[in-house]
């Protein structure tokens, strides 16, 4: 298997399971932190959880690049990119902003309109992983 097939199945999969344990794990943790304690707890997530999202998208990125340049560009290579695409692009249109405002206080609306965002990541991080494998396998 080609090094950057290599790179990119394992980003994939570090992305995938980022994103499993942020959908499964941390946010039905932060639902359940009572408004007193909100501040507190939602300022120690993001200051937490940004450098993660960094490394991690960041990787992602290398390895899309790096499998576009090293080919083949197939199908495969589309699905990868296209998940990818579309768990950043929710990340800075819709996730970020509602933690900018959650920021401000519990709001059980903007919770669940991070939940429904995760979910939209997450779908983002299987495609990518499955269009990853694929293009692994079939390069």
């Amino acid at each position: 298997m080609a090094p950057s097939a290599v790179l990119l199945v394992a980003a994939a999969l570090l992305h995938l399971g980022f994103q499993l344990t942020v959908s499964t794990l941390v946010y039905p943790a932060l639902t359940e932190v009572p408004s007193g304690e909100w501040s507190v707890a939602h300022t120690a997530h993001s200051r937490r959880i940004v450098p993660l999202v960094a490394l991690t998208y960041a990787l992602l990125f290398v390895a899309l690049v790096w499998s576009l340049v090293a080919g083949p560009f197939t199908g495969w290579l589309v699905v990868a990119g296209a998940g990818a695409l579309l768990t950043v692009v929710t990340t800075a249109v819709a996730a970020a902003p509602t933690h900018g405002r959650l920021g401000a206080g519990r709001d059980p609306v903007l919770l669940e309109r991070l939940r429904r965002v995760d979910l939209v990541r997450l779908a983002g991080a299987v495609a990518c992983t499955v269009g990853s494998v694929g293009w692994a396998l079939s390069a």
